[in-house]
Protein backbone atom coordinates (compact mmCIF):
# COMPACT_ATOMS: atom_id res chain seq x y z
CA UNK A 1 0.00 0.00 0.00
CA UNK A 2 1.44 3.35 -0.86
CA UNK A 3 1.59 5.58 1.78
CA UNK A 4 1.59 9.18 1.15
CA UNK A 5 2.13 11.99 4.22
CA UNK A 6 -0.35 15.23 4.49
CA UNK A 7 1.26 18.30 5.28
CA UNK A 8 -1.31 19.71 7.01
CA UNK A 9 -2.21 16.73 9.64
CA UNK A 10 1.64 15.60 9.19
CA UNK A 11 1.10 12.11 8.73
CA UNK A 12 1.70 9.33 6.34
CA UNK A 13 -1.82 7.50 5.63
CA UNK A 14 -2.51 5.02 3.00
CA UNK A 15 -3.57 6.27 -0.30
CA UNK A 16 -7.33 5.53 0.06
CA UNK A 17 -7.58 8.28 1.93
CA UNK A 18 -6.17 10.92 -0.61
CA UNK A 19 -7.37 11.68 -4.15
CA UNK A 20 -4.93 13.26 -7.25
CA UNK A 21 -6.48 16.44 -8.43
CA UNK A 22 -4.19 16.87 -11.67
CA UNK A 23 -1.27 19.03 -12.79
CA UNK A 24 -0.36 21.64 -10.07
CA UNK A 25 0.89 25.05 -10.56
CA UNK A 26 -1.21 25.60 -13.66
CA UNK A 27 -1.68 29.54 -14.05
CA UNK A 28 -5.17 30.37 -16.15
CA UNK A 29 -4.27 33.51 -18.36
CA UNK A 30 -7.04 36.56 -17.27
CA UNK A 31 -9.32 37.60 -18.56
CA UNK A 32 -10.93 34.80 -19.56
CA UNK A 33 -13.72 36.70 -21.81
CA UNK A 34 -10.74 37.70 -24.06
CA UNK A 35 -9.18 33.99 -24.62
CA UNK A 36 -10.02 32.01 -27.68
CA UNK A 37 -12.07 28.90 -27.56
CA UNK A 38 -8.84 26.54 -28.68
CA UNK A 39 -6.80 28.45 -25.93
CA UNK A 40 -9.32 27.94 -23.52
CA UNK A 41 -9.92 24.31 -24.26
CA UNK A 42 -5.89 23.81 -23.98
CA UNK A 43 -6.02 25.18 -20.61
CA UNK A 44 -8.62 23.12 -19.53
CA UNK A 45 -8.05 19.65 -20.92
CA UNK A 46 -4.37 19.44 -21.85
CA UNK A 47 -1.78 18.16 -19.14
CA UNK A 48 1.96 17.65 -19.57
CA UNK A 49 1.46 13.91 -17.90
CA UNK A 50 5.47 13.50 -18.43
CA UNK A 51 7.51 10.33 -17.90
CA UNK A 52 9.01 11.23 -14.02
CA UNK A 53 8.58 13.57 -12.16
CA UNK A 54 5.57 15.54 -12.31
CA UNK A 55 3.96 18.09 -9.92
CA UNK A 56 0.50 17.51 -8.85
CA UNK A 57 -2.44 18.35 -6.75
CA UNK A 58 -3.63 15.94 -3.55
CA UNK A 59 -6.76 16.25 -1.34
CA UNK A 60 -6.55 14.74 1.99
CA UNK A 61 -10.14 13.38 1.47
CA UNK A 62 -10.56 11.54 4.01
CA UNK A 63 -8.71 13.63 6.43
CA UNK A 64 -8.22 17.36 6.50
CA UNK A 65 -9.84 17.70 3.29
CA UNK A 66 -7.20 20.36 2.34
CA UNK A 67 -5.72 20.56 -0.80
CA UNK A 68 -1.41 20.52 -1.00
CA UNK A 69 0.79 20.16 -3.76
CA UNK A 70 3.55 16.54 -3.97
CA UNK A 71 6.32 15.58 -6.18
CA UNK A 72 5.62 12.30 -7.47
CA UNK A 73 7.84 9.70 -9.96
CA UNK A 74 5.53 8.43 -12.42
CA UNK A 75 7.71 5.60 -13.08
CA UNK A 76 8.40 4.55 -10.00
CA UNK A 77 5.13 5.72 -8.09
CA UNK A 78 7.46 7.36 -5.05
CA UNK A 79 6.86 10.72 -3.57
CA UNK A 80 9.78 12.77 -3.70
CA UNK A 81 8.06 15.81 -1.38
CA UNK A 82 4.49 17.09 -0.30
CA UNK A 83 4.50 20.48 0.37
CA UNK A 84 1.26 23.32 1.13
CA UNK A 85 -0.53 24.79 -1.45
CA UNK A 86 0.37 28.59 -2.13
CA UNK A 87 4.17 27.45 -1.59
CA UNK A 88 6.21 27.80 -4.46
CA UNK A 89 7.70 24.61 -6.17
CA UNK A 90 10.51 23.63 -4.57
CA UNK A 91 14.06 22.91 -6.19
CA UNK A 92 13.69 19.21 -8.19
CA UNK A 93 17.46 18.89 -8.64
CA UNK A 94 17.97 19.85 -4.40
CA UNK A 95 15.42 17.07 -3.78
CA UNK A 96 17.01 14.27 -6.08
CA UNK A 97 20.60 15.22 -4.99
CA UNK A 98 18.92 14.32 -0.97
CA UNK A 99 20.30 11.16 0.40
CA UNK A 100 17.91 8.11 0.31
CA UNK A 101 16.24 6.84 3.31
CA UNK A 102 17.70 3.93 4.92
CA UNK A 103 16.75 1.06 2.68
CA UNK A 104 14.03 -1.46 4.00
CA UNK A 105 15.41 -4.42 5.92
CA UNK A 106 15.98 -7.41 3.29
CA UNK A 107 15.47 -10.76 4.30
CA UNK A 108 18.43 -12.88 5.01
CA UNK A 109 18.53 -15.89 3.16
CA UNK A 110 17.97 -19.03 5.39
CA UNK A 111 22.12 -19.80 5.64
CA UNK A 112 22.36 -17.03 7.10
CA UNK A 113 19.44 -16.80 10.18
CA UNK A 114 19.55 -17.33 13.72
CA UNK A 115 18.16 -21.13 13.80
CA UNK A 116 14.20 -20.81 14.97
CA UNK A 117 13.63 -21.88 18.91
CA UNK A 118 11.94 -25.53 18.67
CA UNK A 119 8.39 -25.16 20.69
CA UNK A 120 8.00 -26.71 24.00
CA UNK A 121 6.03 -29.67 23.58
CA UNK A 122 3.02 -29.75 26.61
Amino acid sequence: MLLIKCPYCEEERPELEFRNAGEAHLVRAAPIVEQSDDDFAAYLYFRQNPKGLQFERWRHIHGCGRFFNAVRDSVSDKFLTVYKAGEPRPNVELLLSRPAASPDPVEQPASTRAPRAKKAEV
